[in-house]
């Protein structure tokens, strides 16, 4: 579903991505981790458009999109949330999912509708008539899914969807994004809720300092030297061993 082939990314001086390279299997849950200011956002900004990379290659579908704009990858079903979730706030959750919808569904009874299909799945039924800027955190944060998959995106990208909920509401919106997984979309999320990472993910890559340091399977990255000693920390690590036992 998805190439990245040599992606870096400077900011004048500085070098975001160094040489990234990585594959993301179609029809799964792929995680990417790292700590902050590893350049995960940066990535998934690069993946979907918002900015263009300065060497490397990015190819989606078999298709090369290397340096296309946003509005042409979310056409071709490239879709994103963001780690700091701005809804539209004077607009009610229905009109917000609403505004996605648009791209795929023009005409409006046929762009209400998929909303209300969206809003249901994601958990926000009976929130449709509420104005976005009074929702809840972990409501704002499952808006913010909704709105990208109003787009109808064949590959989701999913920037930290998880952060700053309790693990109760954590607990609840893992199995809708195994359900996302489960009718065919891929995903790709950075994530930091190592043990939510461990639940969904089938492949995990690690960013730290703009370079890949390690990939595979879940278990595998967790009990890497390299991974602890860059990420995770020995006590994080030893946590994730017995929970995984």
């Amino acid at each position: 579903m998805l190439d990245v082939r040599g992606l870096s990314r400077r900011f004048g001086g500085l070098l975001a991505l160094s040489s990234v390279s990585m594959t993301v299997r179609e029809g799964g849950i792929t995680a990417l981790i790292g700590p902050n200011g590893a350049g995960k956002t940066t990535l998934f900004s690069l993946i979907s458009g918002f900015l263009k990379p300065s060497e490397g290659e990015i190819y989606y579908a078999g298709r090369d999109v290397t340096g296309e704009p946003s509005h042409k990858l979310a056409r071709r079903g490239i879709g994103r949330t963001f780690q700091i979730v701005q809804p539209f706030a004077g607009l009610t959750v229905r009109e917000n999912i609403r505004v996605g919808a648009y791209l795929r569904h023009p005409g409006r009874e046929a762009a209400m509708a998929a909303a209300e299909a969206i809003a249901r799945e994601v958990g926000l039924e009976a929130l449709l008539d509420a104005p976005a800027d009074t929702l809840t955190v972990a409501a704002r944060k499952r808006l913010e899914l909704a709105k990208a998959l109003a787009t109808e995106p064949k590959l989701l990208l999913l920037d930290e969807v998880l952060a700053g909920l309790n693990p109760s509401e954590i607990r609840d919106i893992i199995p809708v994004i195994r359900g996302l997984r489960d009718r065919g979309v891929t995903v790709l999320m950075i994530e930091h809720v190592m043990q939510a990472v461990m639940s969904l993910a089938e492949h995990v890559f690690v960013l730290a300092e703009g370079r890949l340091i390690a990939e595979g399977a879940p278990a595998d990255v967790a009990g890497n030297p390299i991974v602890i000693e860059a990420y995770l920390g020995h006590g994080a690590a030893a946590r994730l061993a017995r929970a995984s036992q």
